[in-house]
């Protein structure tokens, strides 16, 4: 069951303050140059680039383009949220989300979120993202995305997209889901769909293809789940309202933390190769 993020520590997502989803060794996860990824020029006809980022200056992320989440946020996870280049940067031509057992502002553990909140906020198109998961019992990384009236409306009434989460001690399999007023996990109706990787330590492409009709989620071209609009109002589609995406990596939580968090493991690394967004024309 793919778990949603708490209503209360979402909202606080649309404010200022909140812009300042067991395996191999972790050495499989340190930022390394990743295989030739496609180019973005090759785009499938009808698709035109409104949004990308490919990683190719190192240092901090590019503040036109994300923001971040501070602190403690959700889902019970044992993570804190940093902006610190410790555990969020580009390096070696990706994006580093690491997370790290550390002391710090009370919690155990480190890690980052990143987001587009009041940067880039689709309505309909295509997300893709190339990413290499982090391995090891209490990882949860995750690729989604709110609506962009989540302060004004809450969860789960802005709708939540989730791209791609995946679970370190169930490494092989990815998911994805949808959350809305009538279908989410809290009342036990959430829509959800699984399926495996050969390898979730090496480069996938998760993608999500958004239409006024429905909602097809893929990884590397296999669409593995659909979620059709019912034509029924906003409680089971709200998704014709802007979105924002956000990619993080908690540690332990309602989910990735069921078997426990293997410290032996970390620091771990999310490893980003890029990030584009296509609109339709």
């Amino acid at each position: 069951m793919t778990c949603s993020r708490n209503a209360a520590s979402l909202a606080a997502l649309a404010l200022p303050l909140a812009l300042a989803f067991g395996g191999a060794d972790c050495s499989a996860s340190r930022a390394s140059a990743p295989p030739p990824a496609p180019s973005a020029a090759a785009a499938a006809p009808g698709l035109a680039l409104v949004f990308s980022d490919e990683f190719e200056t190192a240092g901090s992320l590019d503040p036109a383009k994300w923001g971040y989440e501070i602190g403690h946020i959700r889902n019970d996870e044992a993570q804190y949220y940093t902006s610190r280049p410790e555990n969020v940067r580009v390096e070696g031509g990706m994006l580093v989300i690491e997370a790290r057992k550390e002391a710090y502002q009370g919690y155990g553990y480190t890690s980052a979120s990143v987001n587009t909140l009041g940067r880039f906020e689709p309505r309909y198109g295509r997300i893709e993202v190339r990413a290499k998961l982090p391995t090891g019992v209490g990882t949860w990384p995750a690729i989604w995305m709110l609506g962009t009236n989540l302060a004004k409306v809450g969860w789960p009434a802005c709708g939540e997209i989730d791209v791609m989460e995946n679970v370190g001690f169930d490494p092989l399999l990815v998911h994805a889901s949808i959350h809305t007023t009538a279908y989410n996990h809290t009342i036990g109706t959430q829509k959800t769909a699984s399926t495996t990787v050969a390898d979730p330590a090496d480069f996938h492409v998760y993608a999500a293809d958004w239409y006024p009709d429905r909602i097809e989620i893929s990884a590397d071209g296999v669409v593995y789940f659909t979620f059709r609009n019912e034509g029924t109002g906003t409680s089971t589609w709200p998704f014709d309202q802007p979105q924002y995406l956000l990619i993080n990596l908690a540690i332990g939580g309602s989910w990735g933390g069921q078997r426990g968090i293997d410290d032996a493991r970390f620091p771990h690394r999310y490893l980003v190769d890029y990030v584009r967004a296509y609109e339709r024309r």
